[in-house]
């Protein structure tokens, strides 16, 4: 019973074992492969950090005088420009009170007058002694009391024509407006109640965190942080939306906060995107690739041509004469499709790119080359 149990072990391993047998026999042909030179660049390695999309400009619209809401004059969610009548308060009694405060200056201006004509004549009897000099100063005091009562009612004029302006309330920034939180006919109370808001869309921030290792590492390779980003020398980004395989919005990064946070041990970058379409809105996140690095030659691989030996990740070289050799490399970011080869590969070599599982260090191939496109992407 155990000898029939071997036999059939036997059995059974030499058939799983022939075609590697048959591939590697002795006088049979090689096994074939693919095999390519690496791409050899100028790249940029970008990392990636998931962040929010902040408007540039926000504001709480509210009422800056009470009284009874008359008209609104704009839709819901529609685009407003700086200056556009948005909310009509009732202006007949602020209208008054300006035609009041007109009436005031004018009187005051009158006494003015008066007391400017009455001193004039006073100083002209003062010089011939006709007059005492009391009178003479009773009469210069009123010209400067109607002079500050004047100076009282024009201030007392631009604060009603304030209070008339404020009863239109106008858009202070162009943007897009957002739902109206209260309709006609109701009562708005000054610096309190809040009647919509308005947020700017183009161009529009985008914030995001980094670790403080990753930071340290921009600082040194890219000077952020240093001053650059705050006199226009930007570093470029791309942006990729929710559910986007690719980035397809271009910002650059403008803003470095001036500190890391003790609770989280990041620090926060601000990017700025141009959104002429309007198409993306506040509050929106996004996943960030920035440049990690400054431009450099890179050795570039596909996936495919890696192969692993335990812990270590190995590429296998096929030398003129058909023989295979491994080498031990370090792998990188993927960069446009390629995996980035940091240490192992000089970009000159010979690998398989294709059939990696055909192979073995020493034994010979049959290899048929191809030529890698620039980017696999």
């Amino acid at each position: 019973m155990y000898k029939r149990r071997l036999a059939s072990v036997i059995v059974i391993a030499a058939a799983l074992s022939a075609p590697q047998a048959r591939a590697q026999a002795p006088g049979g042909p090689p096994p074939k492969v693919t095999v390519a030179k690496p791409v050899v660049r100028e790249i940029i390695e970008q990392d990636q950090y998931t962040g929010r999309f902040d408007p540039i400009e926000f504001v709480e619209v509210r009422a800056r005088v009470t009284g009874y809401l008359e008209k609104i004059n704009f839709t819901d969610g529609a685009t407003v420009k700086k200056g556009d009548v948005l909310f009509v308060i009732d202006r007949r009694p602020y209208k008054a009170a300006l035609e009041q405060a007109q009436a005031s200056l004018t009187s005051a201006k009158a006494r003015l007058s008066f007391s400017q004509t009455d001193l004039e004549r006073a100083q002209t009897l003062s010089k011939g002694g006709n007059i005492s000099e009391q009178v003479t100063d009773q009469r210069r005091q009123a010209s400067q009391t109607a002079q500050a009562d004047v100076d009282s009612a024009e201030a007392a004029l631009r604060n009603a024509q304030l209070n008339f302006d404020f009863s239109e309330v106008k858009s202070p920034i162009n943007g897009r407006i957002s739902q109206r939180l209260v309709t006609e006919g109701n009562i708005v109370i000054t610096d309190q109640t809040m009647l919509t808001t308005i947020v700017s869309l183009d161009p529009i921030y985008f914030s995001f965190t980094v670790d403080e290792k990753s930071f340290l590492k921009y600082q040194g390779s890219l000077g952020i942080g240093m001053g650059q980003t705050q006199r226009g020398k930007g570093v470029p980004i791309l942006i990729a939306l929710s559910g986007e395989a690719k980035p397809t919005r271009k910002g650059t990064l403008d803003f470095v906060d001036n500190r890391v946070d003790n609770a989280t041990g990041t620090i926060l970058l601000r990017a700025t995107v141009e959104n002429a379409d309007g198409f993306i809105k506040p509050g929106l996140f996004g996943i960030v690739s920035m440049p990690a690095t400054k431009p450099f030659q890179g050795v570039l691989i596909p996936d495919e041509a890696v192969a692993a030996n335990q812990d270590k990740r190995i590429v296998y070289l096929v030398a003129e004469d058909g023989t295979v050799s491994s080498r031990d490399v370090k792998l990188g970011p993927k960069v446009d499709g390629y995996r980035v080869i940091r240490d192992g590969l000089k970009g000159d070599e010979t690998i398989v790119v294709n059939g990696t599982s055909r192979v073995r260090p020493g034994a010979k191939v049959t290899p048929e080359s191809t030529t890698l496109p620039p980017s696999k992407t």
